[in-house]
């Protein structure tokens, strides 16, 4: 593994970003796991009429999340016939487009599953002043920066890349950093690009394995760490440098879920070639912790207070003790699931590819459906929760035609 560092001493004085009250501002919310700020009133039913406050139709396709911050909401898409990858900017109070940011055009490959990857699959990251987008442009990656109001500040190559089933790895905010990644078949990388210029701080070369996580950072045994798994791998690096600290081989070559921790532990999942849930010791010493053979391959998970939260692409919840694995209970909640759960207080909001929402309590003793939402027919993104709002990206037959829409649900405002 190569890793080349340049890191600028200003860098060591930095802070990690830290969002706004109510803000939604990158891939998997303000704490990068899923968890919704505590304290937020939200309706646990809805459909196409109740508890709507607005609804806009999204030209293109897309599974990105959108990444909610201050009066705006950004998020990626692409026209399919076009071939043009874009960044939308809609006003947060009433889902009205400001600005639209074409930042690719051409080289669209058919390969991967048709309904299952999208051209536009990663989620932009922001920092305050700079939104950060991964797109797979022809046979590469690059990571564009835009300002506010959508003028591109500077675009980078990454890395080439050969396709196997898209690409979805969404940027990461570290102090200076923005950091990325794009495992595939030709070796890619993960690498910390500097947020003002996008000049290539340091940069890792990966394994030639098709991978697909996002790369994330917590504070475990005292020290930040960035996390990836996939390409057969759990690997821990430091996010300044790229230093590997530590690495096992306890991965499945191919992964979606997006690292959680429960400040001790790492847990991922994989599906391919094999299913395998896994829990690591984050103190370098490479112990596994527990593992089984559960399929969590794409929906990332949730960790709270010593328990571990799933939504298995099968259609299954489960919660397991993230110190031993003792599986507390596991339930049927129904169809294919591609999009992580969110969890507000004791409640988490899980989305199934036919568009269900699913409301159900889960703490380690109990696990009760609350409310079973339908919108669309189609749903691959993430739902967002932030300021007592719920975002939920779906698609819908307007015409005959596959239409997406944003919604934004939550309890009509009294007047």
């Amino acid at each position: 593994m190569k890793c080349i560092p340049r890191v600028p001493v200003v860098c060591l004085m930095l802070s990690i970003v830290v969002a706004s009250a109510g803000d939604w501002p990158g891939w998997r919310g303000p704490t990068h796991d899923g968890i919704a700020e505590a304290g937020q009133r939200l309706p646990i039913k809805w459909d196409a009429n109740q508890n709507v406050l607005w609804k806009v139709k999204i030209p293109g396709r897309g599974h990105a999340s959108p990444t909610v911050v201050e009066d705006r909401i950004f998020l990626p898409t692409a026209d399919e016939a076009k071939q043009i990858e874009a960044v939308l900017c809609l006003d947060r109070k009433t889902g009205k487009l400001l600005w639209r940011k074409d930042l690719h055009q051409g080289g669209f490959t058919k390969k991967g599953h048709r309904l299952h990857k999208s051209h536009a699959s990663s989620s932009v990251a922001w920092d305050g002043k700079r939104a950060f987008i991964n797109f797979m442009s022809g046979d590469a990656v690059h990571t564009s920066a835009l300002d506010r109001n959508g003028k591109l500040l500077w675009k980078k190559k990454i890395t080439d890349y050969i396709t196997h089933q898209g690409y979805g790895s969404s940027p990461f905010i570290y102090k200076s950093l923005v950091l990325v990644s794009a495992d595939n078949k030709g070796g890619g990388c993960i690498a910390g690009l500097d947020r003002e210029t996008g000049s290539i701080i340091w940069k890792n070369d990966r394994p030639k394995l098709p991978n697909y996580p996002s790369p994330v950072v917590y504070n475990v045994d005292g020290r930040d760490q960035l996390f990836m798994s996939g390409c057969d791998l759990v690997s821990s690096f430091d996010p300044l440098t790229g230093k590997t600290l530590w690495e096992i081989k306890e991965s499945t070559t191919e992964c979606v879920v997006t690292i959680v921790t429960d400040g001790k532990r790492v847990f991922t999942g994989g599906g391919y070639p094999r299913n395998h849930t896994v829990a690591i010791e984050a103190d370098g010493s490479g112990k596994v912790a527990w593992h089984n053979t559960a399929r969590v391959y794409v929906p990332s998970m949730i960790v709270k207070n010593g328990h571990l939260f799933a939504t298995m692409d099968a259609g299954l919840a489960v919660c397991w003790d993230s110190a031993t694995g003792e599986e507390k209970w596991r339930e049927r909640l129904g169809g294919n699931f591609f999009a992580s759960p969110v969890m507000l207080g004791n409640r988490i909001y899980a989305t199934n590819v036919r568009g269900k929402t699913f409301v159900f309590k889960a703490t380690p003793d109990e696990f009760k459906i609350l409310a079973e939402n339908q919108l669309g027919f189609e749903s691959y993104a993430s739902p967002v929760i932030c300021g007592n709002r719920i975002y939920l990206r779906v698609a819908q037959r307007n015409g005959g035609k596959r239409q997406e829409y944003l919604y934004c649900i939550g309890f009509p405002e009294k007047g």
